[in-house]
């Protein structure tokens, strides 16, 4: 039975979209698979991993109605090993999916379609809103960074969502350091908070595209679901209580310098080179007139990185691990930061200058 006959690019790229998702080694091979569904002339693709589900379409042909499931990640390859102009068929026939581009045929071993996994329905009635790919993918790049990544506190591993009134919120936090942004919703809506897993964060920023294209949300209790350009994404949410974020955005720092993002964060790459491999130490010491990044390791080493700024403050020497320093530099677009202190033993507060939509808090380290 023919699924599919066309361009090689109109079956790989919704084929792309949904691989990301699938495990290579998992205790179910069939979720491996690809499930391909064909009502017609319409080719449905679904992959999950028990706690994502991702839903795209293509262009079939025929009038016959099949569901077959095959590996994702051997069929993305062969497809992707073809030359780009290729002509693509997929044919199912006796338990195997045969794929033939010119004078290249390869057969697939296909798994049962009942036996695939589907992710539930939510019950009751979502909060839905829509606003653009672009926001959204914003507002991630701007915190997803802050996430831990196997913490035991679970919904550490994870991204805050809020959304009050006509504020969406995004809130990320390992414990040592935190990222807050947010963007105005066209609508008011009631609140809402929810933990997005980590894994969901980080697909979807790979997803959404850089355009004003609309993403529709839709949040239930225990799964969200966006849904952009063809593809619906479905996804587990993380049931836990996240950090009262508010107490830790430092409130009333004296101290504050404007700086150029991308002159600090060349400074900070190359004292980071004779950092303690183990600490990442690096200190900045505030003085009259300049800001000095410093940084030493167990051979005696040491750099020195000096910067001209108008501040005529008390002096400071604080600590920091340089990496959570390189996050925040490297995933903001805007020329000039504002870095607010208090003292050594104080987190330090990172924003835009004349902009409350984002926040960035970093502890201070002893070095």
């Amino acid at each position: 039975m023919l699924l599919y006959k066309g361009p090689r690019d109109q079956i790989l790229s919704p084929l792309q979209s949904i691989c990301g998702i699938v495990e290579k080694r998992h205790t179910l091979p069939i979720l491996s698979n690809v499930l391909i569904e064909k009502d017609g002339d319409r080719l449905t693709l679904l992959a999950t991993d028990i706690e994502i589900q991702i839903r795209t379409a293509a262009q079939g042909v025929g009038t016959e109605k099949v569901a077959l499931t095959v590996a994702a990640r051997k069929l993305q390859d062969i497809l992707r090993s073809l030359p780009e102009s290729a002509d693509v068929s997929l044919n199912f026939d006796d338990k195997r999916l045969q794929l033939k581009a010119g004078k290249s045929r390869f057969n697939l071993q296909t798994l049962p379609a009942e036996d695939f996994p589907r992710m539930a329905s939510a019950d009751g009635q979502p909060a839905k809103f829509t606003l653009t790919q672009k926001q959204f993918k914003r507002l991630l790049s701007l915190v997803q960074y802050a996430m831990a990544q196997q913490d035991i506190r679970y919904y550490l591993n994870g991204l805050l969502l809020v959304v009050n009134g006509n504020e969406m919120r995004m809130v990320a936090t390992d414990g040592h350091r935190l990222a807050y942004a947010s963007e105005n919703l066209p609508d008011k809506h009631e609140r809402i908070e929810v933990i997005l897993p980590r894994k969901t964060v980080l697909e979807l920023s790979r997803q959404l595209s850089d355009n004003d294209d609309p993403l529709e949300i839709m949040i239930a209790p225990t799964q969200v679901q966006f849904r952009f350009s063809a593809i619906e994404f479905v996804s587990k949410l993380i049931d836990g209580k996240f950090p009262d974020y508010e107490r830790v955005i430092p409130q009333g720092h004296t101290k504050a310098i404007l700086l150029s993002r991308e002159l600090l964060l060349q400074s900070l790459q190359r004292v980071a080179i004779l950092t303690n491999e183990k600490f990442r130490g690096v200190r900045l010491v505030l003085g009259a007139g300049s800001l000095k990044v410093i940084s030493s390791n167990a051979e005696q080493e040491e750099a020195q990185e000096e910067l001209e700024i108008e501040y005529s403050g008390e002096a400071l020497d604080i600590g920091f691990n340089v990496t959570y320093l390189l996050d925040v530099l490297n995933n903001l677009a805007e020329q000039t930061i504002e870095c607010r202190l208090a003292d050594s033993n104080s987190s330090a507060l990172f924003v835009l200058p004349e902009n409350e939509y984002f926040k960035y808090v970093v502890m201070p380290m002893r070095i």
